[in-house]
């Protein structure tokens, strides 16, 4: 087994390839370019909060998955609101549907849910920021939001 050094951990292309894999899987070639690009930047301005610098694989590809969700959402609200002879109309309601059904599971939220969900998953706040800034302990945001995470799992599967 190798082991890389550290600053093979933290070189720009390596970094830059591990974000472009990851947004590859939600995104087109074009727009997973741009996606990547996003991430690697974040990453890179963010690397001294990695956990485990040693194996930041996993942080990385979270946050290029992010970047890549965050530009889907975004090309969903700027999309045009007029008929488009290019849409593929089957693919814009199954997209409307997910959409519908994970407001209608947010619904349900309390506002300090929907706050945890909104500044880790959005915002990219670290869990101690979120913890300072709703005055709760930082281990209690990280058990609030693996809870969150089931019950929006399982209100989306009753939807």
């Amino acid at each position: 087994m190798t082991h890389r050094t550290r600053s093979a951990e933290w070189d720009w292309e390596h970094v830059r390839a591990l974000c472009l894999k990851e947004t590859r899987r939600v995104l087109d070639d074009t727009t997973a370019d741009d996606a990547a690009q996003e991430a690697t930047i974040r990453v890179w301005r963010h690397r001294d909060r990695c956990r485990n610098p040693a194996h930041p694989e996993p942080w990385i590809a979270r946050i290029a998955r992010r970047e890549a969700l965050r530009l889907v959402a975004r090309r969903r609200d700027l999309a045009p609101s007029g008929d488009e002879d290019t849409a593929d109309p089957r693919q814009e309601f199954s997209g409307l549907l997910a959409s519908l059904d994970l407001r209608r599971a947010l619904n349900g939220m309390t506002g300090q849910d929907r706050k945890l969900l909104i500044g880790h998953y959005w915002q990219d706040l670290p869990d101690s920021e979120l913890a300072m800034q709703l005055g709760l302990a930082e281990v209690t945001v990280r058990v609030r939001l693996h809870r969150i995470r089931q019950r929006l799992r399982d209100r989306l599967m009753e939807i």
